[in-house]
């Protein structure tokens, strides 16, 4: 993927139908994982769900990649296999899902508190996550790829946390990763100029140590060097006019956990 696939409106309609049942999906998530509860199992629910809703789990038999969610526990950045541990109290557990519905795909992730988390894990979720706000309300027609990564970086450090470096957002349509990469980290005014029809996928990689990481023999899974958790939060957007357009959205997520919390 040498080049940037601009998007007609009609296109961005249709991978906004696949970011709806993404969303969904995480959603759907967000009702079941609890402590006891395997990571396995939530995968199996993610699969079952797209299927039933008339999609097809992007990231299954990606690259050889065996499961429907990249569940990535605790120090675990991304890519991490779903398995039959079971969740304790005090985890937290990034879900990285892809759905193709209508042959385009859609890119979203949540990272989730299970029970009571330590004050920095809240914190290191509360920061990332308004990371990716910060990087998504610069992807407008005339900014460039570097105010981006410049809004993550910037909140992240200021809030003592690193980095990751070796792992970037990216374009979406249809295929899973193309260009642009989207890094969460950069220079103000640098990089690509963001133009409208450009759909990419920003997502804050965030560590509460060290921004160092480290890669699996599973050929896969990515964790801090420091063994300190790590949090992902990631949107699909449209780059338009004065506007941003997400894509994906926490919505049915966030309804999920304030139910919860207030049961």
């Amino acid at each position: 993927m040498s080049k940037i696939n601009y998007k007609s409106v009609e296109e961005i309609e249709l991978i906004r139908e696949s970011c709806l049942l993404l969303s969904k999906t995480l959603g759907e998530i967000a009702k079941v994982i609890a402590p006891g509860v395997t990571t396995i199992e939530l995968n199996k629910l993610a699969e079952t769900y797209i299927r039933d809703n008339g999609g097809v789990p992007a990231f299954l038999n990606y690259h050889g990649f065996p499961y429907s969610l990249c569940i990535s526990p605790n120090d675990q950045v991304v890519h991490g296999f779903p398995n039959n541990r079971a969740l304790v109290e005090g985890d937290i557990v990034s879900v990285d899902c892809g759905v193709i519905l209508n042959k385009y795909y859609g890119d979203s992730a949540f990272t989730f508190a299970i029970g009571e988390v330590s004050d920095t894990a809240k914190k290191l979720m509360r920061v990332t996550r308004e990371c990716l706000d910060l990087g998504v309300e610069k992807a407008v027609v005339g900014m460039r790829i570097g105010d981006i990564g410049y809004a993550v970086q910037e909140h992240a450090e200021k809030n003592g946390f690193g980095v990751v470096k070796e792992l970037v957002g990216h374009g979406v349509g249809l295929h899973l990763h193309e260009k642009p990469e989207v890094p969460n980290y950069g220079k103000r005014g640098s990089g690509i100029k963001l133009e409208e029809g450009m759909v990419i996928a920003i997502e804050p990689m965030i560590n509460a140590g060290r921004a160092g990481v480290k890669f699996w023999e599973d050929g896969w899974t990515v964790s801090t060097v420091d063994k300190k958790p790590s949090a992902h939060y990631e949107h699909t957007v449209a780059v338009t006019k004065g506007k941003v357009d997400i894509l994906s959205t926490f919505s049915y997520v966030d309804n999920v956990l304030k139910e919860k919390n207030n049961n």
